[in-house]
Protein backbone atom coordinates (compact mmCIF):
# COMPACT_ATOMS: atom_id res chain seq x y z
CA UNK A 1 0.00 0.00 0.00
CA UNK A 2 1.82 3.67 -1.27
CA UNK A 3 2.80 5.69 2.19
CA UNK A 4 -0.26 7.93 3.45
CA UNK A 5 0.65 11.93 2.31
CA UNK A 6 1.01 14.45 5.02
CA UNK A 7 -2.61 15.34 5.12
CA UNK A 8 -3.50 11.60 5.47
CA UNK A 9 -0.98 10.79 8.04
CA UNK A 10 -1.93 13.96 10.10
CA UNK A 11 -5.80 12.41 10.08
CA UNK A 12 -4.03 9.19 11.09
CA UNK A 13 -2.06 10.49 13.71
CA UNK A 14 -5.32 12.23 15.47
CA UNK A 15 -7.36 9.03 15.01
CA UNK A 16 -4.89 7.22 16.80
CA UNK A 17 -4.18 9.45 19.43
CA UNK A 18 -7.83 10.05 20.10
CA UNK A 19 -9.65 6.85 20.04
CA UNK A 20 -6.42 4.74 20.01
CA UNK A 21 -6.99 2.05 17.19
CA UNK A 22 -6.29 1.81 13.73
CA UNK A 23 -7.00 -0.96 11.29
CA UNK A 24 -6.53 -1.19 7.27
CA UNK A 25 -10.42 -0.24 7.16
CA UNK A 26 -9.39 2.96 8.69
CA UNK A 27 -6.58 3.37 6.51
CA UNK A 28 -8.64 3.11 3.34
CA UNK A 29 -10.91 6.23 4.22
CA UNK A 30 -8.08 8.12 5.52
CA UNK A 31 -6.44 7.75 1.68
CA UNK A 32 -9.62 9.08 0.08
CA UNK A 33 -11.21 11.55 2.44
CA UNK A 34 -9.16 12.41 5.45
CA UNK A 35 -11.64 15.40 6.03
CA UNK A 36 -14.23 12.87 6.44
CA UNK A 37 -12.22 10.47 8.88
CA UNK A 38 -11.89 13.52 10.64
CA UNK A 39 -15.40 14.88 10.94
CA UNK A 40 -16.33 10.71 12.11
CA UNK A 41 -13.51 11.10 14.97
CA UNK A 42 -15.17 13.90 16.34
CA UNK A 43 -18.40 12.86 16.39
CA UNK A 44 -17.32 9.09 17.81
CA UNK A 45 -15.18 11.08 20.68
CA UNK A 46 -18.36 12.65 21.85
CA UNK A 47 -19.25 9.93 24.45
CA UNK A 48 -15.84 9.58 25.27
CA UNK A 49 -15.21 12.88 26.53
CA UNK A 50 -17.53 12.37 28.67
CA UNK A 51 -17.05 10.58 32.04
CA UNK A 52 -20.54 9.11 32.74
CA UNK A 53 -19.66 5.68 31.91
CA UNK A 54 -16.62 4.05 32.13
CA UNK A 55 -14.35 2.87 29.23
CA UNK A 56 -15.24 -1.34 29.89
CA UNK A 57 -19.19 -0.16 30.07
CA UNK A 58 -18.62 2.14 26.47
CA UNK A 59 -16.72 -0.98 25.01
CA UNK A 60 -19.93 -3.55 26.45
CA UNK A 61 -22.03 -1.04 25.09
CA UNK A 62 -20.44 -1.29 21.25
CA UNK A 63 -20.57 -4.85 21.36
CA UNK A 64 -23.66 -5.29 21.71
CA UNK A 65 -24.46 -2.85 19.07
CA UNK A 66 -22.45 -4.46 16.71
CA UNK A 67 -22.98 -8.13 17.91
CA UNK A 68 -26.96 -8.18 17.42
CA UNK A 69 -29.16 -9.87 15.25
CA UNK A 70 -30.42 -6.55 13.19
CA UNK A 71 -26.59 -5.77 12.27
CA UNK A 72 -24.10 -8.18 12.71
CA UNK A 73 -20.92 -6.33 12.21
CA UNK A 74 -18.09 -8.38 13.21
CA UNK A 75 -14.85 -6.40 12.49
CA UNK A 76 -16.51 -3.79 14.88
CA UNK A 77 -17.41 -6.87 17.24
CA UNK A 78 -13.45 -8.49 17.28
CA UNK A 79 -12.29 -4.37 17.78
CA UNK A 80 -14.65 -4.28 20.31
CA UNK A 81 -13.83 -7.47 22.51
CA UNK A 82 -10.17 -6.39 21.95
CA UNK A 83 -10.77 -3.42 23.28
CA UNK A 84 -13.04 -4.27 26.30
CA UNK A 85 -10.33 -6.82 27.19
CA UNK A 86 -7.88 -3.83 27.31
CA UNK A 87 -10.59 -1.98 29.66
CA UNK A 88 -10.44 -4.83 32.12
CA UNK A 89 -13.51 -6.63 30.70
CA UNK A 90 -13.77 -10.89 31.33
CA UNK A 91 -14.58 -13.45 29.11
CA UNK A 92 -17.73 -13.96 31.00
CA UNK A 93 -18.87 -10.00 31.10
CA UNK A 94 -18.05 -10.03 27.39
CA UNK A 95 -20.58 -13.33 27.31
CA UNK A 96 -23.49 -11.89 29.41
CA UNK A 97 -23.74 -8.96 26.84
CA UNK A 98 -23.68 -11.66 23.95
CA UNK A 99 -26.31 -13.45 25.47
CA UNK A 100 -28.28 -10.20 26.63
CA UNK A 101 -28.23 -9.40 22.87
CA UNK A 102 -29.28 -12.60 21.57
CA UNK A 103 -32.94 -12.02 23.13
CA UNK A 104 -34.02 -9.66 20.39
CA UNK A 105 -35.28 -12.08 18.40
CA UNK A 106 -38.57 -12.05 20.30
CA UNK A 107 -39.43 -8.85 19.39
CA UNK A 108 -41.07 -11.04 16.47
CA UNK A 109 -43.43 -11.95 19.57
CA UNK A 110 -43.61 -9.08 20.71
CA UNK A 111 -45.29 -7.08 18.32
CA UNK A 112 -46.90 -10.08 15.88
CA UNK A 113 -49.06 -11.19 19.00
CA UNK A 114 -50.72 -8.12 20.00
CA UNK A 115 -51.62 -7.62 15.87
CA UNK A 116 -52.99 -11.79 15.87
CA UNK A 117 -55.18 -10.15 19.05
CA UNK A 118 -56.45 -7.37 16.59
CA UNK A 119 -57.18 -9.33 13.87
CA UNK A 120 -58.95 -12.60 16.07
CA UNK A 121 -60.78 -9.34 17.66
CA UNK A 122 -62.30 -8.38 14.25
CA UNK A 123 -62.90 -11.63 13.15
CA UNK A 124 -65.03 -12.52 16.19
CA UNK A 125 -63.03 -14.78 17.05
CA UNK A 126 -61.87 -13.52 20.58
CA UNK A 127 -63.87 -11.49 22.94
CA UNK A 128 -60.92 -10.83 25.31
CA UNK A 129 -58.46 -11.77 27.12
CA UNK A 130 -58.81 -15.30 28.53
CA UNK A 131 -57.95 -15.92 32.84
CA UNK A 132 -54.55 -17.09 33.32
CA UNK A 133 -54.29 -20.39 34.74
CA UNK A 134 -52.03 -21.33 37.83
CA UNK A 135 -49.60 -22.29 35.20
CA UNK A 136 -49.67 -19.13 33.58
CA UNK A 137 -49.62 -17.24 36.84
CA UNK A 138 -46.58 -18.88 37.70
CA UNK A 139 -44.40 -18.17 34.49
CA UNK A 140 -45.53 -14.35 35.04
CA UNK A 141 -44.56 -14.55 38.53
CA UNK A 142 -41.06 -16.23 38.10
CA UNK A 143 -40.44 -13.97 35.08
CA UNK A 144 -41.20 -11.10 37.46
CA UNK A 145 -38.93 -11.70 39.98
CA UNK A 146 -36.19 -12.92 38.22
CA UNK A 147 -36.64 -10.14 35.43
CA UNK A 148 -37.38 -7.48 37.59
CA UNK A 149 -40.45 -5.95 35.95
CA UNK A 150 -43.65 -6.83 34.08
CA UNK A 151 -45.17 -5.10 30.81
CA UNK A 152 -48.24 -5.61 29.23
CA UNK A 153 -46.89 -6.19 26.14
CA UNK A 154 -46.26 -10.14 27.60
CA UNK A 155 -49.72 -10.75 28.91
CA UNK A 156 -51.16 -11.73 25.24
CA UNK A 157 -47.99 -14.18 24.64
CA UNK A 158 -48.21 -15.68 28.20
CA UNK A 159 -51.97 -16.07 27.30
CA UNK A 160 -51.88 -17.14 23.77
CA UNK A 161 -48.33 -19.57 23.99
CA UNK A 162 -47.23 -19.89 27.51
CA UNK A 163 -44.54 -22.49 26.12
CA UNK A 164 -43.21 -19.84 24.11
CA UNK A 165 -43.08 -17.82 26.78
CA UNK A 166 -41.59 -20.01 29.41
CA UNK A 167 -38.81 -20.84 27.24
CA UNK A 168 -38.23 -17.54 26.41
CA UNK A 169 -38.36 -16.54 30.22
CA UNK A 170 -35.16 -19.71 30.46
CA UNK A 171 -33.26 -18.32 27.99
CA UNK A 172 -33.40 -14.75 28.47
CA UNK A 173 -32.93 -15.05 32.57
CA UNK A 174 -29.24 -16.39 31.97
CA UNK A 175 -27.63 -13.63 32.30
CA UNK A 176 -29.93 -12.36 34.99
CA UNK A 177 -29.17 -15.28 36.88
CA UNK A 178 -25.42 -16.24 36.61
CA UNK A 179 -23.79 -13.10 34.93
CA UNK A 180 -21.47 -10.27 36.81
CA UNK A 181 -22.80 -7.20 35.06
CA UNK A 182 -24.84 -4.88 37.36
CA UNK A 183 -28.91 -4.62 36.30
CA UNK A 184 -28.11 -1.04 35.11
CA UNK A 185 -25.70 -2.49 32.86
CA UNK A 186 -27.72 -5.06 31.49
CA UNK A 187 -30.79 -2.39 30.55
CA UNK A 188 -27.84 -0.45 29.09
CA UNK A 189 -27.50 -3.14 26.91
CA UNK A 190 -31.07 -3.83 25.94
CA UNK A 191 -31.04 0.55 25.32
CA UNK A 192 -28.33 0.23 22.87
CA UNK A 193 -29.92 -2.34 20.81
CA UNK A 194 -33.35 -1.15 20.91
CA UNK A 195 -32.41 2.14 19.84
CA UNK A 196 -29.75 1.59 17.27
CA UNK A 197 -30.56 2.42 13.90
CA UNK A 198 -30.74 -1.06 12.50
CA UNK A 199 -33.72 -1.90 15.15
CA UNK A 200 -35.65 1.17 16.32
CA UNK A 201 -37.47 -1.45 19.04
CA UNK A 202 -39.31 1.77 20.51
CA UNK A 203 -41.79 -0.61 23.02
CA UNK A 204 -38.45 -2.03 24.19
CA UNK A 205 -36.75 1.13 24.45
CA UNK A 206 -39.30 2.73 26.38
CA UNK A 207 -39.08 -0.55 28.86
CA UNK A 208 -35.96 -0.05 29.37
CA UNK A 209 -35.33 3.37 29.81
CA UNK A 210 -37.51 3.37 32.57
CA UNK A 211 -36.08 -0.04 34.01
CA UNK A 212 -32.53 1.63 33.59
CA UNK A 213 -33.85 5.42 35.76
CA UNK A 214 -34.97 2.98 38.16
CA UNK A 215 -31.74 0.89 39.15
CA UNK A 216 -30.36 4.71 39.22
CA UNK A 217 -29.52 5.68 35.77
CA UNK A 218 -28.73 9.35 34.82
CA UNK A 219 -29.70 10.92 32.29
CA UNK A 220 -25.77 11.76 31.08
CA UNK A 221 -25.07 7.78 31.37
CA UNK A 222 -28.51 7.56 28.92
CA UNK A 223 -27.23 9.73 26.13
CA UNK A 224 -23.83 8.18 26.25
CA UNK A 225 -25.70 4.81 25.14
CA UNK A 226 -27.75 6.50 22.61
CA UNK A 227 -24.53 8.47 21.35
CA UNK A 228 -23.14 5.43 20.94
CA UNK A 229 -25.25 3.92 18.84
CA UNK A 230 -25.52 6.53 17.28
CA UNK A 231 -22.32 6.36 15.30
CA UNK A 232 -23.18 2.78 14.04
CA UNK A 233 -23.96 4.53 10.49
CA UNK A 234 -20.13 4.57 9.69
CA UNK A 235 -19.81 1.35 9.17
CA UNK A 236 -21.25 2.36 5.46
CA UNK A 237 -17.75 3.41 4.93
CA UNK A 238 -15.53 0.79 6.86
CA UNK A 239 -17.34 -1.93 4.97
CA UNK A 240 -17.71 0.06 1.14
CA UNK A 241 -14.94 2.36 1.25
CA UNK A 242 -12.15 -0.77 0.98
CA UNK A 243 -13.94 -2.20 -1.62
CA UNK A 244 -13.74 1.06 -3.60
CA UNK A 245 -9.85 1.27 -2.47
CA UNK A 246 -9.50 -1.91 -4.22
CA UNK A 247 -11.72 -1.71 -7.82
CA UNK A 248 -10.22 2.29 -8.01
CA UNK A 249 -6.76 0.68 -8.15
CA UNK A 250 -7.63 -2.48 -10.23
CA UNK A 251 -9.29 0.40 -12.73
CA UNK A 252 -6.20 2.00 -12.71
CA UNK A 253 -8.17 5.59 -11.07
CA UNK A 254 -6.02 7.54 -9.10
CA UNK A 255 -7.87 7.80 -5.59
CA UNK A 256 -7.79 11.93 -5.61
CA UNK A 257 -9.76 12.13 -8.86
CA UNK A 258 -12.43 14.60 -8.86
CA UNK A 259 -14.80 15.50 -11.56
CA UNK A 260 -13.91 17.28 -15.05
CA UNK A 261 -15.32 20.11 -15.64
Amino acid sequence: MPSLTPRQQESKDAFVDQRGVWSPLWESIARIDPDFLDAYRDLSMVPWRKTHLDAKTKELIYIAIDANATHMYLPGVRSHIQAAFRAGATVQEIMEVIECASTLGIHAMNIGVPILTEVLTEKGLRTGPAELDEHQEKLKEDFTRTRGYWHSFWDEILELDPEMFEAYTEFSSVPWRNGTLGPKVREFIYIAFDVAATHLYKPGLKLHLENAIDYGATVGEILEVMEIASVLGIHAATSAVPLLVEEAEAAGRPLDERPVG
